[in-house]
């Protein structure tokens, strides 16, 4: 219990950091006597750490669901094609569609994200059932392949630079008015609860959580919808975020068990807390200038992932 608060309290706290983080001069008495530093909270620093804290939420949220569908820890929507298929299709109604609208352009590629992502699962069911490796080697293979393709039809085009931006994640630009679509993310994440209990029965296998009544199909496509377009949004508005499904989950998981209705929660905290920690690094690492914050995760997560590897679970986790 006393780890949850604490939990709380830290989210609370690097929330508040994030605010007065920065190269302008914004404090919490500037706020109160500066009507330029009151104005920078509002349109830049508030909406940037409000979009920080969703994105967190929902990749983490998008990763442990991708887990449970594949039953495999090793699994997340940057690692089976799904972030790689939604800049492809963003690149895509970019070059048909130049003067198309942020919505038009989240349909698309969300429609890309689904359409990757069941040609995942589609190669994922002729892998033998016993090689449980095979999928994120399969999954990264697959990746690199659609990634291909993008990066091909970027350089034809002249593009590169812009497809770069997409893939790589970078909260600088987020300003109020530029960011609200993250809030279709909240509303997954709050409908992915709706369904947690059914996403733990389906994490039993196909067999079993039809045997207990379960339309595994149903709720398969429910949970692909729901990550599809998570990858989809995020990748429209701040561009990839790797390794926060991956590494999150597993870790609370190790500490709480698989049961995804208690778990949901605490994911979703912990993801928004990795990414608040990761971007107030990238103002403060190399300060008066940002590194992009999706390069900070890459190498936290990379370290967090290996640590994964060679630990055992905790022993007190329960199933």
């Amino acid at each position: 219990m006393l780890w949850r608060l604490g939990g709380v309290g830290l989210l609370c706290l690097l929330f508040i950091m994030s605010l007065f983080v920065g190269v302008s001069d914004v404090s919490f008495v500037s706020i109160f006597t500066n009507p330029e530093a009151l104005q920078v909270l509002l349109t830049s620093r508030l909406p940037r750490t409000l979009a920080i804290v969703l994105v967190g939420m929902s990749i983490a949220n998008a990763g442990l669901i991708m887990q449970m569908l594949m039953r495999n820890r090793f699994v997340e929507p940057s690692m089976t094609g799904t972030t790689e298929s939604a800049a492809l299709g963003l690149l895509l109604v970019t070059l048909l569609l130049p003067e198309s609208s942020l919505m038009t352009r989240m349909v698309f590629a969300s429609a890309l994200s689904i359409m990757g992502l069941l040609g995942f699962m589609s190669i994922v069911r002729r892998l033998p059932a016993t090689e449980s490796l095979l999928i994120p080697l399969t999954g990264i293979i697959y990746s690199g392949i659609i990634g291909a393709v993008g990066l091909f039809i970027a350089y034809e085009t002249d593009m590169m630079q812009t497809l770069v931006g997409w893939m790589i994640g970078d909260f600088a630009s987020v300003l109020a008015g530029r960011y609200e679509l993250l809030w279709v993310t909240g509303l997954l994440c709050l409908l992915s609860f709706f369904f947690a209990n059914q996403f733990t029965i389906a994490g039993l296998g196909k067999e079993i959580s039809i045997n207990l009544g379960l339309n595994h199909q149903q709720i398969t496509y429910i949970g692909l919808v729901i990550i599809a377009l998570i990858a989809a949004i995020v990748v429209v508005t701040i561009g990839g975020i790797p390794f926060i499904g991956l590494v999150v989950p597993n870790i609370v998981s190790r500490l709480m068990g698989d049961d995804v209705r208690k778990t949901l929660p605490w994911i979703m905290l912990s993801g928004a807390i990795l990414v608040l920690v990761c971007d107030i690094l990238s103002r403060l690492v190399n300060y008066p200038y940002e590194i992009p914050v999706g390069t900070v995760i890459g190498i936290v997560g990379s370290i967090i992932f290996l640590y994964l590897l060679y630990s055992r679970p905790h022993k007190n986790a329960k199933k």
